[in-house]
């Protein structure tokens, strides 16, 4: 099984003033380098969906943008596109405002699918939807999706599939930073 990876990094962070939530500073660290240093030793090959690309060019991975600006299943289907031809056969995905997501997140969704379903999910109090296993083969059932004027919700799309659900103890791992209070939050979790 080829799994390749994408960390989604597309959103427009209005609720943190249109920031650009990759950039944002995690105590030295970039919260990209955060997630990139958590989700690149577990899959082959990992990409970046952004839009706007600004000031990812020197991680040297592959700058994906969205199609349409339809939300993290824009991204993934953008991630699907660009692994196919290299032989993946799953994206991983994680979401780029999410630092501290379990660093064996990929071996669980894979243990998870193992059990039976097509996409695997992390759950952690609830369920995470950017935090997946995604065949590949489903890409153009996804465009289809993003295609049909749907609301474009992770976990509409995914109900449409068999699910499996790979849990996790720890629910302060999947917090993630959309206010400028989470921010802080986090922040001082680094210092602590």
């Amino acid at each position: 099984m080829r799994i390749f990876g994408v960390i989604l990094a597309g959103g427009q962070g209005r609720r943190l003033g249109g920031v650009d939530k990759a950039m944002l500073d995690m105590g030295g660290a970039r919260l990209v380098d955060l997630v990139v240093g958590r989700l690149e030793p577990q899959v082959e090959e990992l990409a970046i969906s952004s839009n706007t690309g600004a000031g990812l060019a020197a991680l040297g991975l592959p700058i994906l943008a969205d199609a349409a600006p339809l939300g993290p299943l824009a991204g993934l289907l953008a991630a699907m596109e660009w692994a196919a031809p290299l032989g993946a056969d799953y994206i991983a995905s994680a979401a780029v405002d999410c630092p501290h997501f379990p660093c064996d997140l990929v071996a669980h969704l894979r243990l998870a699918l193992e059990g039976g379903g097509t996409i695997a999910l992390a759950r952690a109090g609830r369920v995470h939807g950017t935090f997946g296993l995604w065949p590949v083969s489903l890409r153009g059932d996804l465009a289809q999706f993003l295609q049909s004027g749907a609301k474009p919700k992770v976990m509409d799309y995914a109900a449409r599939n068999p699910l499996a659900y790979a849990d996790f103890p720890d629910e302060a791992a999947f917090d993630n930073i959309n206010t400028p209070q989470d921010l802080a939050r986090l922040r001082a979790g680094l210092k602590a």
